[in-house]
């Protein structure tokens, strides 16, 4: 078998494996690995490129988002002081009215204790006639003797004793 033959087969498989390893190495080299270089360049350069827009945008969204909390802080904090102002204004508001409440309702009872003074008063007068009246009945029937009017009326007045 002329494979096996390695004496006279050897060297010259030898030179076109090294003649055709540089020819495809250098080749491919030569023609792939600038086009290879140029396109792994392109990668890294629109890479580092993306990289550096996306560290801007960040940056940018960091600063809006820090406006957008700042702005939101003051208008909380404006709208405490508005509560604050308006929770004010209604406390002075409610405590006219009250005030304006109580008055009346001071008014109202004051008129009520003043009628009622009245009634109590007019009800001791006529209780104070019933009794005479009734006084007087009571001491006619018994003694069979009237009183009379005034006498009844005196006497009625020292029991009750000026109690009105």
């Amino acid at each position: 078998m002329p494979q096996f033959d390695f004496a006279n087969v050897f060297w010259p498989q030898l030179f076109w494996l090294t003649a055709l390893f540089a020819v495809l190495y250098f080749g491919i080299i030569r023609t792939t690995l600038p086009r290879l270089s140029k396109v792994m360049d392109e990668r890294e350069d629109r890479i580092t490129a993306d990289l550096a827009s996306a560290r801007e945008a960040k940056e940018m969204s960091d600063r809006v988002a820090e406006e957008y909390q700042a702005e939101i802080n003051r208008s909380r904090e404006e709208a405490r002081g508005k509560l604050a102002a308006a929770k004010l204004e209604a406390a002075k508001a409610s405590k006219k009215r009250l005030a304006a409440a109580d008055k009346r309702l001071s008014a109202k009872v004051a008129e009520a204790e003043q009628q009622i003074s009245a009634a109590r008063n007019a009800a001791n007068a006529a209780l104070r006639d019933i009794a005479a009246e009734g006084a007087e009945a009571i001491v006619a029937r018994l003694t069979g003797d009237a009183p009379g009017r005034k006498a009844a009326l005196a006497r009625v007045d020292a029991i009750l004793g000026g109690v009105n």
